[in-house]
């Protein structure tokens, strides 16, 4: 298993460090997705930066890796508060909704 969870590709696939403390901080804790870092709900403002920067040549890498997030992400929500339920739309705004794609050349 990797450290973000089952089914999830790892999150640094370069794994180039970054200059923004250790890849485990900002990691979701699952089955909450909230970082483990600053406890923010995952993607945490650091996690974004960080996933914009390691992904910055592969943008469909990086909504690959995040709409698995979210798949996993519901899940477990739901598992924890099935009634309810968590909200789709919220969910795919925090996961999804903030990468923007780049501008054509």
């Amino acid at each position: 298993m990797s450290r973000t969870g089952a089914n999830l590709p790892p999150r640094f696939p370069r794994g180039r460090p970054t200059n923004r403390g250790p890849v485990w901080q900002h990691l979701p804790l699952r089955p909450l997705w909230v970082c483990r870092g600053c406890g923010h709900p995952w993607p945490c403002a650091t996690a974004r930066l960080t996933l914009l920067a390691d992904y910055r040549d592969d943008r469909v890498g990086l909504h690959v890796y995040l709409g698995s997030a979210l798949y996993a992400a519901t899940a477990d929500l739901h598992r924890l508060n099935p009634n309810p339920g968590p909200d789709p739309a919220a969910l795919h705004a925090r996961f999804l909704g903030w990468v923007r794609p780049r501008p054509s050349p």
